[in-house]
């Protein structure tokens, strides 16, 4: 999977997980939205549900945009 669509999809994560309310419903969103994504792209849908799972889970400890 290119770099480019594994930023892709976290941006993707990181706009819709501010519209939730805690770790859990974000993490939930940002895995199906990760695993959509590589399933869309050809990668690993697996791998991307783990990668926007924990991206979803953490977007409040990293940044801003989840507050």
């Amino acid at each position: 999977m290119s770099v480019q669509k594994i930023i892709l999809g976290v941006a993707l994560v990181f706009g819709l997980s501010a519209c939730l309310d805690n770790d859990l419903e974000r993490a939930a969103a940002g895995a199906l939205v990760g695993a959509v994504a590589a399933e869309a792209t050809g990668g690993d849908a697996v791998t991307g549900a783990a990668i926007g799972g924990a991206a979803g889970a953490l977007c409040d400890n990293v940044t801003n945009i989840c507050n």
